[in-house]
């Protein structure tokens, strides 16, 4: 004999039963969601309130609660949780801006080794300094609750972000300046091409690129197998052989890389450079070079060097914290991305014969880098 029930039956459209459908089978929804769809779906095919909670493992009041709202309100306010107005907050708006403004310091400002903190360790500076602070409603927090009062104001105190201070006062008129030559440069290029000029001068791009590791296998590489290895192994062990330099300008109208590779880059191998730059062309071309203000491009023994050379160097210089002006970094990526990035060699001498190797190659085919941020923007 069917039984008879006291609440009325839950009678769903063919659009509700295919919405509680879903929920029910969804993995993305929130559990609660999920339980009670089935819920709703059971109650609506006439199954009994027993049955559904023991199945759902909850208890009947749960169940009663859930269809009451559906045949009151609809299905989506018994999915959904109402708001409640609750108790006072435990924590104080005045403790969370203590923790703010305590995030916003450094530890070795508290007395502590560390330079940053960790979530773990303001907590706990919390806890113990609460109660000095009239706090006391912080006594018990813990990381989680440290991280939601400083994410709801967006704050990371255990993250870095880098930023770039312009301490040059006359950044602009230098950048300026150079980006006046890099336009020039594209205008000369535009006239050699079209063979309106000849050529009786040059544009180097230069800079330095030390640090440059010479790393050894202690074991050998072994190559990729087709249908087993796909790619190259290496072991991780190596053998460290001290570094080198490379001092290079490349040409910004043929793309060809001047490059001398020296243990150290002091004034002493900067005239170095600017002696095997002088060599590279005739002796009437003029000879403009775009450099940074490192100390040995403006040396006495370097100004006394030049001196050598009357009316033939020309010195651009990128203002300061600018060496992202000077094309050179870009070929200088593109050589740390592609040859640098696993180079092993047996020796400092052979990594600088690889490296004169790689300049070599490069000149086979050079590539003329152009420069265009903001290059429309300035009028020759």
């Amino acid at each position: 004999m069917p039984f008879k029930r006291k609440r009325p039956d839950l009678i769903l459209t063919e659009a509700e039963k295919k919405k509680l459908q879903t929920i029910s089978r969804s993995s993305k929804e929130a559990f609660s969601r999920v339980q009670r769809a089935r819920i709703l779906l059971a109650y609506s095919t006439n199954e009994a309130i027993n049955a559904i909670a023991k199945r759902e493992n909850i208890t009947r009041p749960t169940v009663e609660k859930c269809v009451d709202k559906a045949l009151t309100g609809g299905i989506e306010v018994a999915l959904s949780d109402l708001k409640r107005k609750g108790g006072p907050p435990k924590i104080t708006a005045e403790a969370k801006l203590w923790v703010i403004n305590l995030a916003c310091t450094k530890p070795t400002e508290h007395g502590y080794a560390s330079e940053l903190w960790t979530i773990s360790q303001l907590a706990k500076h919390v806890r113990n300094h609460c109660q000095a602070e009239r706090q006391p409603c912080l006594s018990k927090a813990g990381k989680s609750t440290i991280h939601r009062i400083l994410n709801e104001v967006s704050i990371k105190p255990h993250k870095i972000k880098y930023y770039l201070e312009k301490r040059d006062p006359d950044f602009k008129e230098k950048m300026a300046q150079v980006l006046y030559i890099y336009k020039e440069v594209q205008i000369l290029n535009e006239k050699l091409e079209s063979g309106e000029i000849e050529r009786n001068f040059t544009t180097l791009s230069y800079d330095e690129k030390p640090g440059i590791q010479a790393t050894e296998n202690l074991s050998v590489d072994l190559p990729p197998i087709q249908g087993k290895y796909a790619t190259w192994a290496r072991d991780y062990e190596y053998r460290r052989h001290r570094t080198v330099s490379l001092l290079a300008g490349i040409d910004l109208h043929d793309g060809r890389v001047i490059g001398l590779v020296r243990d150290r880059h002091r004034s002493k191998e900067f005239i170095e450079f600017l002696k095997t730059v002088d060599r590279s062309y005739p002796k009437d071309w003029k000879i403009r070079i775009i450099l940074d203000n490192h100390s040995v491009h403006i040396s006495k023994e370097t100004m006394r060097a030049l001196s050598e050379f009357p009316n033939r160097f020309e010195f651009i210089f990128t203002p300061k914290h600018g060496s992202w002006l000077n094309l050179i970094e870009i070929f200088f990526s593109k050589m740390a991305r592609t040859f640098l990035r696993s180079i092993r060699v047996k020796s400092k001498a052979e990594l600088k014969q690889r490296i004169l190797k790689y300049l070599e190659e490069v000149n086979m085919e050079p590539v003329v880098f152009r420069w265009k941020y903001k290059l429309d923007e300035i009028v020759v």
